[in-house]
């Protein structure tokens, strides 16, 4: 990539970033309440469905911010909500689990970059 389109390509996904923000956090703010009602002994039909189209969407968009592992994440997330049945009740501590890691993942992101980050030699 040309020098000089670097920071511009940057500059558009930081944009873009703030734009979806919104919805990521909506979604993992989906997963994290998922997580917890399961964790409680019980996770009803509808909030199983709602997990598993937020995973799924989490999982299309992270990549193109560079979050592979949170892509990684949400992928297994979606796995083991859109099971046939409820979730493993064997489940719970990793579905609590994977949701904390990926909460990091996209907060990881939030986070402003550090000074030596923002060098640019060029």
């Amino acid at each position: 990539m040309d020098s000089r389109a670097q920071p511009l390509m940057s500059d558009a996904l930081d944009q873009m970033w703030s734009r979806f923000l919104p919805q990521l956090e909506e979604r993992v703010a989906t997963l994290e309440a998922a997580a917890a009602t399961f964790a409680a002994g019980s996770l009803p039909a509808d909030q199983q469905a709602a997990a598993t189209a937020a995973a799924h969407k989490l999982a299309g968009v992270l990549g193109t911010f560079g979050l592979t592992e949170g892509t990684l994440l949400a992928r297994e997330l979606e796995k083991l909500y859109s099971c046939q049945s409820r979730p493993d009740p064997a489940a719970g501590t990793q579905l609590t689990a994977l949701t904390a890691q990926l909460r990091a993942v996209v907060d990881s992101r939030n986070q402003p970059p550090s000074p030596r980050q923002q060098l640019h030699f060029g």
